[in-house]
């Protein structure tokens, strides 16, 4: 079963960031999709604020994974796997290991790990309206 979110602008995104932690108080990992420039990062920087993270939430783009500490609840993992070729490439970064910490795992471009990531990954699809609303479908 699919649920469908609105973010109408950017500055929504905090809000929308507390209601999908409060929504999936249990869950670790988010498989984010959506095509370039739909608002993947920007939700992710605010579920990072979200969670404490201290640091500025930047995109992974080159380092595939980012590391951030949230005082109280532990380390975050935001990847951007855009930019691999097959799955093949996530056993070099030990990726399962990331998705079995128990820590929480942001992952934007998950196609790649498709079979990967746990059955209970939180999925969202972007999809960008033609009045720039984005509409977000998440299957808890």
């Amino acid at each position: 079963m699919s649920t469908v979110l609105t973010l109408d602008r950017p500055d929504e995104a905090k809000d929308l960031a507390a209601a999908l932690l409060h929504a999936c108080p249990n869950k670790r990992v988010f498989a984010i999709r959506g095509e370039l420039g739909a608002g993947k990062t920007t939700l992710i920087k605010a579920l990072c604020a979200e969670l404490g993270v201290e640091d500025e939430a930047t995109s992974p783009s080159y380092a595939i994974v980012n590391e951030y500490k949230a005082p109280g609840r532990g380390t975050v993992y935001h990847f951007d796997l855009h930019r691999l070729k097959d799955a093949k490439e996530l056993e070099g970064i030990g990726f399962e290991e990331y998705l079995d910490s128990g820590s929480y795992c942001f992952v934007e471009w998950p196609e790649v790990a498709a079979g990967q990531l746990p059955p209970d990954t939180v999925e969202l699809r972007f999809e960008v309206t033609g009045d720039g609303v984005r509409a977000i479908h998440l299957k808890p």
